[in-house]
């Protein structure tokens, strides 16, 4: 019983081989920088940046991050971790511009409210309720006092 476990074992492990038996599917999901969400290159070392996947440059050796199966119907050919919906159900971005600081969605919806899920603003952020689109709650603090209003109480020429 034994020879007949070893030569099971290995007419799996040939028929896996050869392509004739599905491989079980490989987690690709890492933390890239500023622990954002990743994909992991078949390398098991390079993670790519959530939006950097399908972007049309290959940031893995063998191009698995722009491989056609990965990229050819999105947003519902990538895996569910590299897409945060927003409120509005025609638009998607990449989970890793969720709570980036920025209006990624058109309405707030990566930054604001329970889908997001944002700490509040981090150090390098003043919170207040912006003037323009392109922020959420919370403006650049690079942006304080240069002569600019970005904050509706004007906040960040004045206190920030």
């Amino acid at each position: 019983s034994a020879t007949a476990l070893l030569i099971l074992a290995a007419v799996v492990g040939l028929a896996v081989a050869l392509g004739l038996l599905p491989r079980a599917p490989v987690n690709r999901f890492c933390a890239a920088s500023n622990n954002q969400t990743g994909f992991l290159c078949d390398d098991r070392v390079i993670c790519v940046p959530a939006s950097q996947v399908c972007d049309g440059v290959s940031n893995c050796r063998n191009r698995e991050d722009e491989q056609e199966e990965l990229c050819g119907d999105l947003p519902r050919s990538l895996p569910g971790y590299l897409v945060f919906r927003c409120s509005n159900p025609g638009y998607w971005v990449y989970a890793d511009q969720r709570c980036n600081g920025m209006n990624d969605c058109g309405d707030c919806s990566d930054e604001m409210g329970s889908l997001a899920a944002c700490p509040p603003c981090g150090l390098e952020w003043w919170s207040c309720s912006p003037v323009l689109y392109e922020y959420c709650s919370c403006v650049p603090r690079r942006l304080c006092r240069d002569g600019v209003q970005h904050c509706l109480s004007w906040s960040d020429e004045y206190i920030c």
